[in-house]
């Protein structure tokens, strides 16, 4: 059955690949959610006054993959001890966020969450909210599947920002 699930995890354009490159996975699409604007721009949520965070969108087909999977992979795709945004972007637009589209979805993260802060793998607190969804606005064409379009840029950034380093050392090569 097909099933939605909402992720913040700081600059949108790294949240798509992971997700994408698993079977199961209908859709996944960079958006903006949890802000007090409808259909804000990316220009607008940067200023970070909307109250919007940069997020993916993932449609699945919850007979192929789970949604625990899916928050279980959520984990490995950036810095989970970091409330204050991801990496080179800092602010509230850019920090982490599950939003949750249903009380066993909130039961999910909530166990997946808890059970990563009991794993002992980060020396901080998991410093990520598990929140009600609000609407999901889809971001500008330019922003949706980024890491294909623009590789060479993707892959300079996800490098740079010390993103790829993090994930390396904290799940390993193959996360």
């Amino acid at each position: 059955m097909e099933q939605t699930a909402i992720f913040a995890g700081g600059c949108f354009w790294c949240m798509v690949e992971p997700f994408e490159q698993r079977p199961g996975i209908i859709q996944v699409r960079s958006g903006y959610t949890g802000g007090t604007i409808e259909n804000p721009s990316y220009a607008q949520v940067c200023t970070n006054t909307t109250g919007h965070v940069e997020a993916v969108q993932v449609t699945f087909d919850d007979t192929q993959i789970s949604y625990r999977e899916l928050v279980d992979l959520y984990w490995q795709t950036f810095d989970p001890t970091d409330a204050g945004g991801q990496f080179f972007d800092r602010g509230s637009s850019y920090a982490p966020v599950i939003f949750y589209a249903d009380e066993a979805q909130r039961e999910v993260a909530e166990q997946s969450k808890a059970d990563l802060a009991a794993s002992g793998r980060f020396s901080k607190p998991i410093a990520v909210p598990i929140q009600p969804a609000k609407p999901f606005y889809e971001a500008e064409d330019y922003h949706q599947g980024y890491y294909k379009k623009n590789a060479a840029h993707y892959k300079s950034y996800a490098t740079g920002s010390g993103r790829k380093a993090f994930i390396a050392k904290h799940w390993g090569d193959n996360a």
